[in-house]
């Protein structure tokens, strides 16, 4: 489980919103996050979750006609420029970027050969989100996508990560720390052909029924479980604006 920022390994999620004051408050109402949008100008709206003072998400508003809503997971690098030479050299290619983002750190967007988006981060002042593992938090990403062994291919070639023997969901791993899956779309007949392959983040809780709760009173729809999967009990939220989200039960530490 993701327990902090590693280096190749899931460091922050955004996510992008046509309502960013709606959608915060539906997280609020889910799960206690504070918000605070930066005044600057040239923030465009950036919107910091925190959890009893530490940074642990964004929303952001949509800055693309095409950017859908959904959240989109960062993953941290020694060197952005590198990262990206990587990325078209294993037949991915690159949405955004890179550019500076402030004195925080250096920022781009790429598409998997899959058609998977995501975000690589290089810190500088931010290191990543501030508390993960934790009720509130990220603890996991999932990879859907329709080309597990192009995906596997791609992503062991940018980040290192080692893909578990199987078939249907098969765990990713760094170093020997788990902190992610990936979900063959073409192998559940259920699966609807009209959603693309994408990343979508995991939120801890120690109650994911009382979170599923709080969740649809709050405006959100439950579209999977909760149910126990692997031993773990998970569920799946759909927020206000569409955006995929799923829920992960972590022990209670108090």
């Amino acid at each position: 489980m993701t327990t902090e920022p590693m280096v190749n390994g899931p460091c922050w999620v955004e996510l992008g919103a046509q309502d960013t004051a709606r959608e915060g408050d539906f997280y609020a109402q889910v799960f206690g996050w504070d918000l605070a949008t930066d005044p600057r100008p040239e923030a465009g709206g950036y919107t910091i979750a925190s959890l009893g003072g530490r940074r642990v998400a964004a929303v952001t508003p949509l800055y693309g006609e095409d950017q859908p809503v959904a959240w989109n997971v960062s993953f941290r690098v020694a060197d952005v420029d590198t990262a990206l030479e990587t990325v078209r050299d294993a037949g991915g290619s690159v949405l955004f970027g890179p550019l500076d983002v402030f004195e925080e750190g250096r920022f781009a967007v790429a598409v998997d050969p899959t058609g998977a988006a995501f975000q690589l981060w290089q810190p500088r002042d931010f290191t990543g989100a501030e508390a993960m593992g934790e009720p509130g938090t990220l603890c996991w990403v999932d990879l859907h996508t329709r080309d597990v062994d192009a995906a596997s291919a791609f992503y062991s070639r940018l980040f290192g990560w080692d893909l578990a023997e199987g078939s249907g969901y098969r765990v990713l791993s760094l170093d020997g720390t788990g902190f992610g899956g990936v979900f063959d779309q073409e192998g559940d007949e259920g699966y609807p052909q009209d959603i693309p392959p994408h990343w979508i983040p995991y939120f801890a809780t120690t109650d994911v029924e009382g979170t599923v709760a709080a969740a649809n009173k709050a405006g959100g729809t439950t579209v999977m479980g909760p149910m126990v999967l692997g031993g773990f009990t998970i569920a799946a939220i759909v927020d206000p604006e569409g955006a995929g989200f799923q829920l992960l039960e972590v022990p209670d530490g108090s």
